[in-house]
């Protein structure tokens, strides 16, 4: 494996750098950029982005602090080491489906066609086993022109299929030089293998990952594309579930929603909806009898205002689901774990707990899973598609490989690899966006000050940075509950 490249400067500057085809073929010739005499970008100013602008991971800083670590920002540079003609990109989608997929993968083909004149554009059909097991589908602008109007991916998907040295035979094989590999970390370890590959066999081709993820579990970016329609879309379920609880008689809607390991999803839809009693998710701890418990918030919960609407994370609860049940130790074919339905089991759960208290109670479950994945994206993610698309293709013909395009603070950036794959994007409990969420729905914590004090210790850095000479405001949490 290449080690990472690093630069140093005054004041504690770390520039985590990208890999550079130059860094194993170092006689390329440049070529004058074409975006230069595009009447398109001929009046902008200052259009190309200088080479040594960088853009910090972390906004918030103390006037004697270090600045930390910068990544480079991405954009268009004045040389290119590509010629138009010389040009035979593809592009791949893996993993599961993800409102914005068509988005990207159009303005791909558009941003190749109509910024740098590439004529050569192919989708790999079905994911990374289409490299090698199935036929490749012709890309142009006329192909493309409508499809982010629709959901799901025009090229197809798959999970596994990975073979490193069977797809970059194919790489090489049908002469590619641009590889644009759209997915979540999974895929994105799976890309970074491509690119090493490729760089033991000290090939001229460029490889770029755009992120994928529903849940909103890569880190180091602000959010992946496809994230704000999930939680726009997670309303309309949210709506119904609220509409079901109040025409019933202890009415609780019950409402389970995306996210493996990480409850971005539940947290946010439930942030916005102002109509959730209750979220659940896989960060956070619960439990189900006794004093603090889940049965007996919603029982309170039942008797002040006579309906409640839970939001549940599909990962959430999963520990509890096993003890009671056989343990699960099957994965798919991306090598993620197969979770159980925890949705259903907690819904028959509260069920059987009504049922034995002799307390009158209708629930109504709702999993609009995927309906949320299947839709076109909305505006927002629209444009940070374009925006996605558009740095890839800018940074792979200014000869850099091996990276995420994402957004870091507003700013696209240029991501190694290796930062994308370290670890999961999580919820982090003692930080101020989850207690915001238990201002909102005055839920318990379902913590007590020995839990909180184990999350402080794991805790990561603050999403929202609110950091104070390196210690973080915790407001507090307590696990009351008045009977």
């Amino acid at each position: 494996m290449s080690s990472p490249k690093i630069d140093t400067g005054p004041g504690g500057y770390i520039l985590q750098d990208v890999p550079h085809l130059t860094d194993y073929l170092p006689d390329l010739p440049t070529y004058q950029n074409p975006l230069k005499d595009n009447p398109a970008y001929s009046v902008v100013k200052q259009y190309f982005v200088d080479t040594d602008d960088t853009v910090p991971e972390k906004i918030i800083v103390h006037k004697d602090g270090p600045r930390g670590i910068h990544f480079r920002r991405a954009g268009p540079r004045q040389k290119v080491y590509f010629e138009s003609d010389e040009v035979h990109a593809c592009i791949v989608t893996c993993g599961g489906l993800c409102p914005g997929l068509n988005t990207v993968i159009r303005e791909l083909v558009s941003s190749l066609s109509y910024m740098y004149g590439v004529k050569r554009i192919l989708g790999i059909d079905g994911g990374y086993k289409g490299f090698y097991a199935k036929n490749t589908i012709p890309l142009n602008s006329k192909v493309v022109n409508d499809i982010h109007k629709r959901g799901g991916t025009i090229i197809g998907t798959s999970r596994g299929g990975h073979d490193t040295t069977k797809i970059v035979d194919s790489i090489q094989d049908r002469g590619i030089n641009q590889v644009y590999i759209i997915g979540g970390d999974g895929t994105q370890r799976g890309a970074s293998k491509i690119y090493e590959e490729i760089r033991r066999r000290g090939l001229k081709v460029a490889v770029v990952g755009i992120p994928k993820t529903i849940d909103n579990d890569i880190p180091v970016i602000d959010r992946s594309f496809g994230f704000d329609t999930a939680v726009e879309e997670a309303q309309r379920a949210i709506n119904a579930a609220h509409v079901e609880a109040e025409s019933n008689e202890n009415g609780i809607g019950f409402v389970k929603l995306m996210g493996r390991h990480s409850g971005f999803i539940a947290m946010y839809a439930t942030l916005a909806s102002r109509d959730v009693d209750c979220c659940l998710i896989p960060e956070s701890p619960f439990y189900l009898e006794g004093e603090g418990g889940l049965f007996e918030y919603i029982e309170k919960r039942l008797k002040e205002h006579g309906h409640m609407v839970i939001v549940l994370a599909e990962g959430a609860g999963q520990e509890m689901m096993s003890k009671s049940m056989e343990a699960n130790t099957l994965e798919d074919a991306s090598g993620n774990k197969l979770l159980k339905d925890v949705g259903l089991w907690l819904s028959q759960s509260i069920k059987d707990h009504f049922k034995k208290i002799k307390m009158v109670m209708n629930l109504k479950y709702i999993d609009p899973t995927y309906m949320i994945r299947a839709i076109p994206s909305n505006a927002a993610d629209n444009v940070y598609c374009t925006l996605l698309a558009q740095s890839a293709v800018h940074g792979a013909m200014a000869g850099y490989t091996g990276y995420t395009s994402g957004l870091v603070h507003g700013r696209q950036t240029y991501i190694p690899f290796y930062r994308i794959t370290e670890k999961q994007n999580k919820v982090v409990i003692t930080d101020r966006m989850w207690a915001r969420l238990l201002s909102s729905t005055n839920q318990p914590s379902f913590l007590g000050p020995k839990d909180i004090s184990e999350e402080k210790k794991e805790k990561s850095p603050p999403t929202d940075g609110e950091i104070c000479n390196g210690v973080v405001d915790i407001p507090p949490v307590t696990k009351e509950i008045t009977k």
